[in-house]
């Protein structure tokens, strides 16, 4: 296993290719870990590099990004902490720049792949850099309120899939779909639907997401 500066599980596409290959960065959410997501990723086409990285913080069993600001009110109006999600947004794009090196992988084809807190992380990260990513799904997430300013004008037809729950009592698929509506905005290809679950991937939203990156990958 390579050393990157997250801990992390690295699963090889099942076909080889001849010279650098794609991959999906895999961001899980608070309280899980590296191994979380995994059914998920394989589901995914098999030319892709799984990249499923770890949260730095421990949090009970599993491990988190960052705590939760809730000055503005309770759970649904909460925010990252302002200092820890910037040093996981930091982490998160050390640890891709060194896998990329590592595992040799298309530094042009490089997806992200995010749940809850890896959702909220994975569309600042998008923002932020909107060149780095070929597409990105976020599932049961929101866009921080320290992104929601900015106005890349990369993002322009970048492919995005948001996911949320009806009954997510976590985050709200308001929030979930306010982050896909700023997208939109900004040009984004965003894809959104509400799924009948609630904090968690169901069947017709797993379906909908593999065949979102199958299209972006065929």
């Amino acid at each position: 296993m390579a050393d990157l500066p997250l801990e992390h599980v690295h699963v090889e596409p099942q076909q080889s290719s001849d010279g650098p290959a794609p991959a999906v960065f895999v961001l899980h959410g608070r309280g899980a870990d590296e191994e979380d997501l995994l059914p998920v990723a394989r589901q995914l086409p098999d030319t892709l590099h799984v990249v499923s990285l770890r949260a730095p913080d421990r949090l009970m069993g599993g491990y988190t990004w960052y705590e939760l600001d809730m000055s503005a009110g309770g759970l649904h109006q909460s925010q990252p902490h302002a200092e820890e999600f910037r040093r996981s947004l930091d982490l998160v794009s050390e640890s891709i720049d060194a896998a990329v090196e590592a595992y040799d992988l298309d530094a042009d084809n490089l997806g992200l792949l995010g749940f809850s807190q890896g959702s909220i992380t994975s569309l600042a990260l998008l923002l932020e850099n909107p060149d780095r990513f070929a597409w990105v799904v976020a599932l049961h997430g929101y866009l921080a309120e320290s992104h929601t300013d900015l106005e890349p004008s990369e993002l322009t037809g970048k492919p995005v899939f948001v996911g949320a729950g009806s009954a997510d009592q976590i985050i709200p698929a308001a929030r979930a779909e306010a982050a896909a509506d700023r997208l939109q905005e900004l040009g984004a290809d965003v894809s959104f639907s509400v799924y009948e679950v609630g904090h968690g991937v169901g069947q017709d939203e797993l379906h909908d997401l593999v065949s979102f990156v199958e299209t972006r990958l065929s």
